[in-house]
Formats: structure tokens, sequence, C-alpha cells
């Protein structure tokens, strides 16, 4: 049986926090195709929105939509790799499980493309 760590507090608490954070992106850049992708993307689109002139606001969200695919990509592998853990074989609701995290990405990913065009048509 796995030993569950002690809780920590304070500045210990947080230091852990980020070394838990660090692993995970570093995972998630090793063994997940989509989020490396929407990494790469932002690394090199959100420097480009920085030059165009288009207002803060929009720059912001633009940014923040980056964020949310990032976020909804990191989401939905986690549920994919609890639904496989939970359910390795074929079930109804597993699949289901992981439809809706396959969705919600796309619902980022298409919020994210709508900002660009916006942005791109009033630059």
């Amino acid at each position: 049986m796995n030993k569950i760590p002690d809780k920590k507090v304070g500045l210990t608490r947080i230091l852990r926090a980020w070394k838990f954070s660090y692993f995970g992106f570093i995972h998630a850049m090793k063994n997940e195709n989509a989020f490396r992708q929407e990494y790469i993307a932002s690394l090199i689109l959100i420097p480009i929105l920085l030059f165009m002139p288009i207002s803060i606001t929009l720059k912001l969200l633009i940014i923040g939509g980056h964020c949310l695919v990032m976020v909804t990509e990191l989401l939905n592998s986690a549920i994919e790799a609890v639904v496989d853990l939970a359910s390795p074989d074929y079930h109804a609701l597993a699949k289901q499980a992981k439809d809706m995290g396959s969705l919600a990405v796309l619902i980022s990913i298409k919020f994210l493309v709508i900002c660009w065009v916006v942005a791109i048509y009033l630059a």
C-alpha cells in the first residue's frame, strides 16, 4: 500500500505545490502530444500577438484563451488517466467521460480561434 505523504503547511506546502506542478508540466511535455503542440503554438503566437495593433483587452483575452486551451487539455488528460485506471475495460460511462473531456478541449480551441479571427480582422 502506498504511504500518504504528511501534510505540509506554509512555505513548505507552496514549494511542494510548485514541485508537483513542475513534474506535471514535464510529464505533459513528454507524454501529451496535444498539450505539447498547444504549448509550442502559444510560445510562437503570443509574441506575435503582442506586436499586433489591437487593444490590450483583446490581447489579454487571446492570452487567456491560450491558457484556457492548455488548462482544458491538462484536465482532459487527467480525466483520461483516471478513467483508464478505474476502468481499463471498455465501459459506456468511461467513453462518455473521455468524450466530454475531448469536447471541453474543442470548445476552448473554438473560443481561441474566434478570438484570433477577430484580432486579425481588427489588425
